[in-house]
């Protein structure tokens, strides 16, 4: 069967969870059955009737929401959904646990998947093991699909492709300044406490989060970045203080990946680094040495395994559990992008905005999820790549953007 005859566009699987159910909500409520075939998938038939029921009620154009049933760890049941769907959209984490056999079977079916894991040892995992293998088949593997990594990802390129055009040349340095608000949920918690579990024992999955240039391919894990910030710095670019991003670790190597699969565009001397911006002067010194040590202690923390442990049982809210929906109405982020180049002429800069008025790692997470997955059906994409283990810009690249700001995500650079 060829992935344009399956019985489904698009599989969701991991539906009922928290996150899941707000891509649910986003999909239903943004596309109609003419437009968009598709499945709930989870393990749990009577919470799946509940949720089908409830989209139905809210969406009010779709009449039913077939249900596709299976479990995380059971391969049989993951390769019956894999041939059943051209793309499957998974929210179910920690990927580490349970996130390889699913991408075994889409591989095995030519299927092409997204997700949202952050969990930089099991991406490197996944690019070791099987990016060849999807590349032979045909199957777009697109991590890093929600707020860790599409800004900073897909922003990079956005701003790159507006400095090629307007000076001829890529950007030598981009830099990324996030702000934000929002909520956390368990999930979120289970899947750093997982990718903390795997650096403790596996010297490769250690090895993954000390390494700049980790995700790109075998032969390519060396450059001149250093590691992401990690102490209050005066900024290069602006007047302002700066403190340690906590997306950064993820969010720096998904870009360098993306250069170094697209054939290195934006040159092999290419920089990138993202930073929480505090304001000037003394008080914005002190507010980026505060969240710095505040970010330096919760990393230590989690790096000890007995803290770590007490964390997760006391203190961390359970997978399920989320910010409340007027908490995620209410949040915002934003990321600035500052592009620094040299051309014939002599230097210029291009500046570039992603935000949204609503909560980043949720609300903004589940449009950007929805939209990365709708690419992936309509097949809008603008790469050379037509498959292997893949990031938001180099294997859906620029139609994402359009997608974006339809979403109500703005999107905007100048040069």
């Amino acid at each position: 069967m060829s992935n344009t005859d399956r019985r489904y566009d698009l599989v969701l699987w991991g539906a009922t969870g928290f996150t899941g159910r707000l891509v649910a909500e986003y999909l239903t409520g943004t596309y109609t059955p003419d437009e968009l075939s598709l499945a709930l998938g989870g393990r749990n038939e009577d919470r799946l009737r509940t949720l089908e029921a409830d989209l139905v009620d809210e969406a009010g154009t779709w009449n039913s929401l077939p249900i596709v049933l299976g479990d995380a760890t059971d391969r049989e049941s993951l390769q019956e959904i894999a041939d059943s769907t051209r793309v499957v959209c998974t929210t179910v984490g920690p990927y580490t646990t349970y996130g390889t056999p699913l991408v075994e079977a889409c591989i095995e079916a030519g299927t092409d998947y997204c997700d949202l894991t952050g969990e930089l040892n099991w991406i490197r995992e996944m690019i070791d093991r099987y990016h060849e293998d999807a590349v032979e088949a045909g199957s777009r593997i697109v991590h890093t699909c929600g707020v860790d990594s599409i800004p900073a990802d897909v922003g990079t390129m956005a701003v790159q492709s507006a400095a090629v055009d307007e000076f001829g040349t890529p950007c030598d340095l981009v830099r990324l300044y996030v702000d934000g608000r929002g909520g956390v949920s368990g999930g979120t918690i289970a899947s750093a406490v997982a990718m903390f579990d795997a650096a403790s024992t596996d010297p490769i999955a250690r090895r993954a989060l000390r390494n700049s240039y980790s995700l790109a391919p075998p032969g390519e894990r060396t450059g001149i970045d250093s590691s992401e910030q990690r102490r209050p710095r005066r900024d290069p670019l602006r007047s302002v203080w700066t403190a340690p991003s906590p997306m950064a670790a993820v969010n720096e190597r998904v870009i360098r990946r993306s250069n170094a699969l697209l054939g290195y565009p934006w040159g092999r001397e290419f920089r990138c680094s993202e930073v929480v911006p505090t304001g000037s002067g003394i008080r914005g010194g002190a507010i980026a040495a505060l969240v710095a040590g505040g970010f330096g202690l919760a990393a230590a923390g989690m790096a000890i395994d007995p803290v770590r442990a007490g964390l997760q049982r006391f203190v961390f809210p359970d997978p399920g559990e989320g910010p409340s929906r007027e908490r995620i109405e209410s949040g915002h982020f934003s990321v600035r992008l500052l592009g620094r180049g040299t051309a014939t002429d002599g230097p210029f800069v291009v500046e570039g905005t992603i935000r949204a008025d609503v909560d980043p790692g949720y609300g903004a997470t589940a449009r950007m999820l929805s939209e990365a997955a709708m690419c992936l059906v309509r097949n809008e994409t603008a790469t050379p790549l037509e498959g292997g283990v893949l990031t938001p810009a180099s294997g859906i690249g620029e139609p994402l953007v359009d997608r974006l700001r339809d979403a109500g995500i703005a999107v905007s650079v100048s040069v």
